[in-house]
């Protein structure tokens, strides 16, 4: 069983026993290309949360109606990717073994593919939705399999072609956009056709992972962190997303790259606390 973290995220202090949610973080950042920070982004999620109200108008919504459990941050070995994935594999495993849903707050996006490991062998017929500025589809990045700029190919050679349902994307070298038009759902630029593609989930019944890079949002809502795009998406539509995908069969989530010290005016890390909190209450 897990013990209790000290600072939680506000309203997420249901006991683990109760829980149906456990929030963890991965507080990793050693394979970020640009500009690095995102390890310190769960801490200061958890820290700011308490600038929010738990209730969202939004959705008429309140956390401290929800079963939420805030278990900490991981303390990830930074000098091998393979480690720290295994350790996020392991509390994500715990977490489903449990029968709860595992919900990680990154880090950098690689942290992901940790947590997608952990699912999938829980349900092989798994799909990911990623909103993203990135495709994430190098094969590797200055030689490296392991990198923030490959995860969703790691996770692609765990699903196979279908499985991956891309939205938001604006970036990446060539070869990464011919491959997602050969191999994956790919919606470039916006969320167009996320309905379609949630109608047909839906009506499939498959499990489905979501995985929320917040540089899917423009960087004048969001420049904080490592590799900003110009072109996003706003918070609102970001929101309606998450509000669309949550009627679907979920089974893992994470909300990564947030690098609090990028953004001196603190209007990144309130975003995403933000994101975190109506993720949270739509799930429930």
């Amino acid at each position: 069983m897990l013990s209790p973290n000290i600072e939680t995220f506000i309203g997420c202090d249901c006991p683990y026993e109760e829980a149906s949610v456990v929030l963890f973080g991965a507080p990793f950042d050693s394979t970020t290309s640009y500009r690095p920070g995102a390890r310190f982004g769960p801490p200061a999620i958890r820290h700011e949360s308490f600038g929010l109200e738990t209730y969202s108008p939004y959705q008429d919504a309140d956390l401290t109606d929800c079963r939420v459990f805030d278990s900490g941050d991981l303390e990830l070995c930074f000098g091998s990717s393979e480690q720290a994935l295994s350790d996020i594999q392991q509390r994500a495993e715990i977490i489903l073994a449990d029968g709860k849903f595992p919900f990680l707050i990154g880090g950098e996006h690689l942290v992901t593919l940790g947590a997608v490991r952990a699912v999938a062998r829980l349900h092989p017929d798994l799909h990911i939705l990623h909103f993203d500025a990135h495709a994430d589809l190098r094969d590797d990045y200055l030689g490296a399999k392991l990198s923030h700029a490959c995860v969703m190919r790691r996770c692609y050679e765990i699903l196979g072609d279908g499985h991956l349902h891309q939205f938001c994307i604006r970036s990446g070298d060539r070869e990464e956009f011919r491959f997602a038009h050969a191999h994956t759902d790919f919606h470039p630029f916006s969320f167009d056709g996320l309905q379609d593609t949630v109608q047909a989930l839906k009506e499939s019944g498959a499990a489905v992972y979501v995985s929320i890079d917040l540089d899917c949002l423009d960087p004048s809502a969001f420049p904080g962190t490592g590799t900003p795009e110009a072109g996003g998406v706003s918070f609102l539509q970001l929101l309606d997303a998450i509000r669309l995908v949550s009627s679907l069969r979920l089974v893992g989530a994470d909300v990564n790259e947030l690098a609090p010290q990028l953004d001196p005016s603190g209007v990144s890390t309130a975003t995403a606390c933000k994101v975190v909190r109506e993720f949270l209450l739509a799930l429930s």
